[in-house]
């Protein structure tokens, strides 16, 4: 049976793992759950079965209705049903009317996906899906914030927001160079081995100050991992730390007129959060951290207040 105290479930659908809570009438939380069907795994008539499956061990026969809301990229055109996008000026007080509401077998489940933000002006082309639930919810947790939102990730995100509206937004693919260089590149061959060490910290910390020096020297410099391993005796783990720092420093560096007189938030994982923390203290700003599940979690209640 349905506890009487899930009222309904909200769900963040990224690209390779899904999360859902389900809430209770004034936020608190009932269970929570934590799986890899991420987007990159689904066809889009897959979605009804996992949300079906997840709630079946707690939609019981006779329940009546419950509420599935959901952020991420279920909304995105190869999700399960495309959720358009706002324009960026956005009023994230809006954020729920654009919606949309897929069909589901079970009748007594109401799944609606909440739709992303793009602008759309040439030259500043960009997109976000989940992120803008972030926001919210750091519009909600922190009333009266103005400045800049940074959103560490596999694609960065910067964000100008007033309040609860999103002025404008950037992407930096910081996380995913990281990972193509590291795997994919010659770079590959300096990390033959563990990296993670006492030497990493070192390595990022040179990274990082380079990369915030010298942004536009960026493809200049990511081969000095290669020649330091080669020429110095740079370990793996040293050689991580840097290109890990260089990446984060350049993109910090490049942005920098951002946060100008502003002040900061990150919104993410603690660790990663806590690195381009060191970054911004470089260029003369202090950040507070916001843990991203917190932010998308309090999001997705203020969403829903909105119906």
């Amino acid at each position: 049976m349905i506890p009487t105290e899930v009222e309904w479930v909200g769900v963040d659908w990224g690209t390779s793992n899904l999360r859902a809570w389900g809430l209770g009438k004034c936020g608190e939380v009932s269970f929570s759950h934590v799986s890899d069907q991420g987007m990159s795994k689904l066809t889009p008539d897959a979605y009804p079965g996992v949300v079906g499956a997840l709630l079946s061990r707690y939609l019981a026969s006779t329940a009546s209705r419950i509420d599935v809301l959901i952020c991420g990229m279920a909304g995105a055109k190869q999700g399960w049903m495309e959720a358009p996008y706002l324009d960026a000026p956005a009023d994230l007080e809006t954020l729920v009317d654009g919606a949309v509401v897929p069909t589901m077998p079970d009748a007594r489940i109401l799944a609606r996906i909440l739709p992303g933000i793009c602008q759309r002006a040439s030259s500043q082309e960009d997109v976000m899906r989940g992120e803008e639930t972030q926001l919210l919810g750091l519009a909600t947790l922190w009333p009266g914030f103005r400045g800049v939102v940074c959103m560490p990730g596999t694609h960065s995100k910067w964000v100008q927001l007033t309040g609860r509206r999103v002025e404008h937004f950037t992407t930096a693919m910081t996380g995913e160079l990281f990972e193509v260089l590291r795997t994919h590149s010659v770079l590959r061959h300096s990390f033959a081995g563990p990296i993670q060490g006492p030497h990493r910290d070192d390595g990022f910390q040179t990274g990082l100050t380079s990369g915030i020096e010298a942004p536009q020297k960026l493809s200049a410099l990511l081969f000095k991992v290669r020649a330091g391993s080669l020429l110095s005796g740079r370990t793996p783990d040293w050689c991580a730390g840097f290109l890990s720092g260089l990446l984060i420093g350049a993109e910090i560096g490049a942005l920098r007129e951002w946060i100008a007189h502003s002040e900061i938030a990150i919104v993410g994982d603690a660790a990663l959060a806590e690195l381009y923390a060191r970054g911004f203290t470089i260029v003369g700003g202090e950040a507070r951290i916001v843990d991203g599940v917190e932010a998308t979690l309090a999001g997705l209640k203020a969403a829903r207040l909105q119906r």
